[in-house]
């Protein structure tokens, strides 16, 4: 492993109200219960049980691991609560750099999503050195093509995915360096 992927292990990014990191043990329950919840898991690989759940929760800090990037766990700094995971997200076969988003449902509407997500393209485009990022979205997933707006990113097509999901309708938001820069400061200015 590269010195460079070890000390993305501890990456911490902060803003105004959370605080995203590498997952973590302490993490799982939470993930459970987002993935054990089955509308908030309906458009991301539908639910699971605690069993199931511990597996696919490896995943991410696998990601970070092998490949020096992953979802960041998202902590309100408020109260210490796992809120969700969004962040930089590339498996084998995906249709672009994603920079993707999941919550538990008592995080719905408070706009953790899009705060996160902006902070994960910051990120990814200053540390990973992305030119553009996708967001891949269930075209009944209305709640994620709002935070993909407030983002800037605009619908891009139906994409198809690679396999168990070849069968899910998809459809890809995305926007490039150059967007995000100009979106970004709109944000900003809309808070």
């Amino acid at each position: 492993m590269s010195s460079e992927g070890h000390s993305r292990l501890d990456t911490v990014v902060e803003t105004a109200r959370l605080l995203l990191r590498v997952p973590r043990i302490g993490d799982f329950d939470g993930y459970a219960d987002l993935v054990g919840d089955e509308e908030a898991a309906r458009h991301i690989g539908g639910h699971m049980v605690r069993e199931a759940a511990w597996r696919k929760f490896l995943q991410q800090p696998g990601a970070w691991l092998v490949q020096g990037f992953g979802m960041f766990s998202v902590i309100d700094k408020a109260s210490g609560e796992w809120l969700g995971q969004a962040g930089p997200w590339k498996p084998e076969g995906w249709p672009g750099n994603e920079i993707g988003w999941a919550f538990r449902r008592a995080a719905w509407g408070r706009g953790f999503a899009t705060e996160a997500a902006a902070a994960a393209m910051d990120w990814a485009f200053g540390h990973l050195g992305w030119d553009d990022v996708i967001h891949c979205i269930a075209p009944a997933n209305v709640a994620s093509q709002l935070v993909a707006q407030r983002l800037g990113s605009a619908a891009l097509g139906e994409a198809r995915m690679p396999p168990p999901y070849e069968d899910v309708s998809t459809v890809v938001w995305g926007q490039t360096r150059a967007q995000w820069r100009q979106n970004r400061e709109r944000l900003l200015q809309s808070r």
